[in-house]
């Protein structure tokens, strides 16, 4: 079950999951930040 070609589908799709949540927080961080600007408290 543990040979190489399931260990590198299993890199592969960790890496992306991990690239997909990087790329969804970086946005969110972006948004936050741009909004920050526009508040009249």
């Amino acid at each position: 079950m543990l040979d190489g070609a399931f260990l590198s589908h299993v890199l592969a799709w960790l890496i992306g999951a991990m690239t997909v949540c990087v790329a969804g927080l970086t946005f969110a961080a972006l948004f936050s930040m741009s909004r920050t600007g526009y508040r009249k408290d």
